[in-house]
């Protein structure tokens, strides 16, 4: 998908000689060459959200899993004028209660210096197409609690947040532990 959208526009009043730049940018589908560009992402991602040293996968990692033809998994780029901006990596779930999938978005991340241009909700709003072309009957994501812009930003397009579900993890040691008892 190609956009055009105006770009960020300078205050009139502030600066008597605003302009307005026509910034076009583009959401398109992950390809294998595109690994280290989302690896980096994900690097920048665990940053924002206070863990650098969280991150594990390596960029062959993302192309045996990611593009591997047995995934539901899928990536999508957005690029503006050419540069990559943001990404977003989501799968398929299932709801046993609605009969129907579900679209659950892992990753949602728009570089710091791109973002407030619109980007952010341009890969939302092609995340809900592509849920509704899929009859879908949810588009769901986690937020951390603390990550107050996130949550004002979900807020303003009509999410809302599941406080009566707790999210639970089993990994490392416990995860092996468990699988051998």
């Amino acid at each position: 998908m190609r956009f055009e959208r105006p770009g960020q526009v300078k205050a009139a009043a502030a600066h008597p000689g605003a302009w307005r730049k026509k910034m076009t940018f583009e959401i398109r589908e992950a390809t294998t060459d595109d690994a280290g560009i989302i690896l980096g992402f994900i690097r920048e991602l665990a940053i924002y959200e206070k863990e650098p040293d969280a991150v594990v996968a390596t960029e062959e990692d993302i192309v045996t899993r990611l593009f591997n033809p047995d995934t539901t998994t899928r990536a999508v780029i957005c690029t503006s004028e050419g540069r990559p901006v943001g990404f977003a990596v989501y799968f398929l779930s299932f709801s046993t209660w609605l009969g129907r999938d579900g679209l659950f978005l892992e990753d949602l991340y728009v570089s710091p210096a791109e973002r407030g241009k619109g980007f952010g909700k341009a890969l939302l709003k092609h995340l809900a197409k592509i849920a509704v072309d899929k009859n879908c009957g949810r588009f769901e994501w986690n937020v951390l609690d603390w990550n107050e812009p996130a949550i004002r930003f979900y807020e303003a397009i009509g999410a809302r947040a599941q406080s009566e579900w707790v999210g639970y993890r089993l990994d490392g040691q416990a995860l092996l532990d468990l699988a051998k008892s």
